[in-house]
């Protein structure tokens, strides 16, 4: 196990600083070993199973290529539950788990059956982990890529939830139900930032979940937008997670669409992050 750390540090110096790679050959070894980190602690000097260091040193070639350890494994973790992932889906982030908290927190203390949607699914994390937190809520789940709803209803059977799943693109979809929220982590890159883009986002996932054209970049927002104000019921809430670089911008289109209550708030990078709007029941 020790040469096995030496190897990761010498072939993935320069790609990851030194923290990571250690974070990294962790994870790979409790997946290929079952090893915790304190077990493992304990266990550099023994000798493993050839088949063992075999998976090892595929795992590694892989990290060398710049492949997220995500895809690599075929899962990742978020709001405390378990998702498998593949290139069709983005990777669960830490700062989207915030904007499950703040749709939590907003209505965990609501005892009727409440309707949400989150819009641009992916692997399911946002709608599973709602359903997960919130089992009197009825969710669907929609997304444009028939491959991603097959990852999230896999994940779904897996956390032992029950979402609705819906193929559309929202810039055409219409539905006669009526909800409570819409929440939604769309595309919101424009290709002028891909150059600034991490090699092991840029090349593995999924650019249909990622990018908007440089000349329209709230494309999606306009039109989630436009569905709330059909679809939402009065009072209803819409929760964005945002690039940015344009918070001012989406405040304002949404007050041109009479939107109210209006809030951004901060990732814990302390980058603006997230928007909370209503529909105003007047509308």
């Amino acid at each position: 196990m020790k040469d096995i750390l030496k190897k990761y540090h010498s072939v993935l110096f320069g790609i990851y600083d030194d923290q990571e790679i250690v974070v990294l050959f962790y994870i790979v070894a409790e997946y290929i070993s079952g090893f915790s980190k304190i077990q493992l602690l304990f266990k550099l000097d023994e000798l493993i199973a050839n088949e063992d260091n075999v998976s090892y040193i595929i795992v590694l070639e892989r990290l060398k290529n710049h492949e997220p350890i995500q895809y690599i494994l075929s899962e990742a973790y978020f709001y405390g539950l378990k998702f498998k992932v593949d290139s069709s889906v983005l990777i669960p982030r830490p700062e989207t788990e915030e904007l499950v908290e703040m749709a939590i927190n907003a209505f965990k203390f609501k005892e009727v059956t409440l309707k949400m949607i989150d819009i641009g699914t992916g692997s399911g994390c946002i709608a599973i982990s709602l359903k997960h937190n919130l089992p009197y809520a009825d969710i669907s789940a929609l997304d444009i890529s028939h491959s991603a709803l097959e990852i999230a209803a896999q994940n779904a059977m897996s956390n032992q939830t029950s979402i609705s799943l819906v193929q559309a693109d929202i810039r055409d979809f219409q539905c006669t139900q009526k909800f409570d929220l819409i929440i939604s982590n769309p595309p919101y890159i424009t290709k002028m930032e891909a150059t600034l883009m991490d090699k092991n986002v840029l090349n593995f996932e999924p650019h249909l979940a990622l990018f908007v054209p440089d000349q329209n970049p709230l494309e999606f927002y306009v039109a989630i937008a436009d569905f709330g104000l059909k679809s939402l019921k009065d009072d209803g809430l819409l929760f964005f997670e945002i690039n940015a670089n344009y918070g001012k911008e989406t405040i304002e289109m949404l007050i041109n669409k009479s939107f109210s209550d209006l809030l951004i708030f901060k990732d814990m990078q302390g980058k603006d992050r997230f928007i909370t709007a209503k529909k105003p029941s007047s509308f």
